[in-house]
């Protein structure tokens, strides 16, 4: 059952539906209104003298060699064009002010089309399985700076998660704490489960990724398999820093102030500025989610970007708006009664990956409209460069060729 939920969340090829033209024809197939398109633009290569690369005269060979898919690629122009790059805007306060509006328009409507209401319910299936190893090691971690530190990130916690939803991670960490005598093997373990584990969700997410940014998925598995693995280390890295931002507070604060001779008035300043580098953190774990997993070449990785802050901004707000409905008007104890905590925590994550997909989506149609900006035609597409297209079908050739 879970296994067909993933399927028809797209979890099985991830074939987006509702992409603009890459995709349009699941066979491969051009209908006709896209035949004069490209029979226009032959014509009009024909006239400037832009030598014409056809699928079907070329054959295969070795990289490096003069009929290797990749030069192949290269030679037909797979994403904008250089003169697009130099074109287009390097900031994105440089875009018109339309572009914005355009921008939101397409988040909007390539959110619904790509159907990542359903992908993020299979993102929630592959997150409850990574969650949990990850509390493992955290609480394995924590384990070395007293039953202090964990409790502290405990509070946190139940200020973040909505109603019964903070008494499944509790009731977890507290359990997975009484259990990890074993202390340094029990981490040992635990971080290898949890990077396995928690690698599935990367890998769904780089899945859903390709189908946002209308991208096949062109790198081969020995190159895809390090990735996941080092984007989920990299994750949790930051993850772990996060916490160890919560718990270095309070009493533990006043304590390593106190051995390094720092006084009161910096241990309030930090008790001040943590929240902001938090959320700063944050930011960045999803940046550098949103930069590594797609199949698409950007313009290098930046430590925050407009769909990062966006998408932690709109969880901010999703969560404190689902904790107050859950408080006040939510009856999951009347309708699922021993459940409801279960069921409370699973929409609660639902709704986190909602945000982390919007904020993937706002940051692809600014893509887009970047390149629009630099001269690429709206009706264009792909509207960005491949990283690899080693591990492209004929069928995905022939649906990305100019």
């Amino acid at each position: 059952m879970v296994s067909d939920l993933a399927h028809k969340c797209g979890m099985a090829g991830l074939r987006p539906v509702g992409a603009r033209r890459v995709y349009r024809s699941l066979s491969g197939g051009i209908n006709p209104g896209d035949r004069r398109h490209m029979a226009t633009r032959e014509h009009e290569k024909r006239r400037s003298g832009h030598p014409l690369v056809m699928a079907d005269t070329q054959k295969p060979g070795r990289p490096g060699s003069e009929h290797h898919p990749g030069d192949v690629d290269r030679e037909r122009g797979v994403g904008p064009d250089k003169q697009v790059e130099e074109r287009a805007p390097d900031r994105p306060t440089e875009l018109p002010r339309r572009s914005w509006t355009a921008v939101l328009r397409g988040t909007l409507k390539e959110f619904k089309d790509d159907e990542l209401a359903d992908r993020a319910a299979a993102l929630t299936y592959y997150g409850v399985l990574a969650l949990f190893p990850a509390l493992l090691v955290l609480v394995s971690l924590l384990g070395i700076a007293g039953e202090s530190a964990t409790q502290q990130v405990l509070e946190n916690l139940r200020k973040l998660t909505p109603g019964s939803a903070r008494d499944v991670i509790s009731d977890a960490v507290e359990q997975l704490q009484g259990n990890s005598g074993v202390g340094s093997f029990m981490a040992v373990v635990g971080l290898a489960v949890a990077v396995w584990s928690a690698s599935g969700y990367v890998a769904a997410f780089i899945r859903i990724s390709n189908v946002v940014y209308e991208m096949p998925e062109g790198r081969p598995v020995w190159k895809i398999l390090p990735l996941r693995l080092a984007l989920t280390v990299t994750l949790m890295v930051l993850a772990c820093a996060s916490a160890l931002i919560v718990v270095f507070s309070g009493g533990l604060a006043r304590q390593v102030g106190t051995a390094l001779g720092i006084g009161g008035p910096a241990l309030t300043l930090w008790s001040i500025a943590k929240w902001p580098v938090l959320v700063l953190l944050v930011t960045v774990m999803i940046a550098v989610l949103y930069w590594a997993a797609p199949n698409a070449k950007g313009r290098g990785f930046r430590w925050v970007t407009p769909g990062s802050f966006l998408a932690l901004v709109i969880w901010m707000l999703a969560s404190a708006g689902f904790a107050f409905y859950v408080a006040n008007f939510a009856s999951y104890n009347k309708t699922y009664g021993a459940l409801a905590g279960v069921i409370v925590f699973l929409v609660w994550l639902w709704i986190t990956n909602l945000a982390m997909l919007l904020g993937l989506e706002f940051d692809a149609e600014m893509v887009r409209r970047r390149a629009i900006a630099g001269g690429l035609p709206e009706d264009e597409e792909p509207y960005v460069e491949p990283r690899d297209t080693r591990a492209w079908s004929e069928g995905d050739r022939r649906r990305v060729e100019r």
